[in-house]
């Protein structure tokens, strides 16, 4: 199962590699694909993760999720 998420804030290497950090310490995620240039992650699941879970570690980040699909 994968999901999408466009995350808006994201300006550089450092801010991604935040991103990924954050997203990867989520329980029943087995990979999160950053990129700041897309404004895009792209989450590998094991397990559901609920979406305001997801926002909510963004959010912690400093970043602001615009979607989640």
């Amino acid at each position: 199962m994968t999901k999408t998420i466009k995350i808006e804030g994201m300006m550089c290497g450092h801010c991604e590699n935040r991103v990924k950090k954050a997203l990867s310490a989520l329980d029943g995620v087995t990979d999160a694909d950053v990129s700041f240039e897309k404004g895009t992650a792209i989450l590998n699941l094991h397990d559901d993760v609920k979406d305001d879970v997801i926002k909510s570690a963004v959010d912690e980040a400093g970043y602001k999720v615009l979607s989640i699909d």
